[in-house]
């Protein structure tokens, strides 16, 4: 299961419209490593001036792995953080993660960070079976 959602969240869903700002609650809650990785990042992106702020580190763990990997695999999740965050978000492997600002998505940087070479590029035999 990706989230831990509360009763009270699950009976808001079910009568109808989720609050955005309660479901990021949840998957602060639900995927710490996730969501503190997409917050240090979209710190450093904000302290300087480059395009964008990655990381390179893989996680400490596969229960660390898996967070991200959920996060940053679900639309609603992913989009609920680049809202919340105001960025948006990249993903080339099993923990590259980048965080550019929304208006560099169109930019040379971006494209060619989420392009089918960079992707090849980055790449090896450890990543395998992230």
């Amino acid at each position: 299961m990706s989230l831990d959602v509360s009763p009270q969240l699950l009976a808001e869903a079910e009568n109808g419209e989720v609050r955005e700002q309660d479901f990021v609650e949840t998957v602060r809650t639900s995927l710490p490593y996730a969501y503190d990785l997409i917050a240090r990042l979209v710190g450093e992106l904000r302290a300087g001036d480059a395009v964008f702020a990655d990381n390179q580190t893989p996680p400490p763990s596969e229960k660390e792995r898996g967070q991200l990997l959920r996060a940053l695999s679900s639309d609603a999740i992913r989009g609920s953080l680049e809202r919340h965050f105001g960025v948006a978000l990249a993903f080339q492997n099993c923990h590259r993660v980048a965080a550019f600002r929304p208006e560099d998505r169109d930019g040379e940087t971006y494209t060619r960070f989420t392009s089918l070479r960079s992707q090849i590029l980055n790449q090896s035999p450890e990543f395998r079976d992230c």
